[in-house]
């Protein structure tokens, strides 16, 4: 009885039409905080490490300085659910937020 050879290693394919078509069929989402002039700094950036556990402080303190600089900033960008659970969140702290497909 033979044995089946094993692959080790993916066949040769163009990796750029496997990422488009799985960005088509699973597209991504920017969550965009909107610039506040009524939160002080410090809460903006509590608000965002405490609603995206991803991001740690000296991130959110980029994301809430782009956004204060130029209007908005992208948080992340993630699934569509994961997206609007996170616009959700930062929400609830009375911030404004968005999603936009990526």
């Amino acid at each position: 009885m033979s044995k089946r050879p094993v692959l080790t290693t993916m066949p040769d394919t163009d990796t750029e039409t496997l990422e488009r078509a799985l960005r088509e069929r699973l597209p991504r989402y920017a969550v965009v905080l909107y610039n506040d002039d009524y939160h002080a700094m410090d809460f903006v950036v509590e608000a965002l490490v405490n609603s995206v556990p991803e991001l740690i402080v000296e991130e959110a303190m980029g994301i809430m300085l782009e956004a204060h600089n130029s209007g908005s900033a992208v948080v992340i960008v993630c699934m569509l659910e994961q997206a609007e659970l996170y616009r959700d969140r930062i929400q609830s702290y009375g911030l404004g937020v968005g999603i936009r497909r990526a």
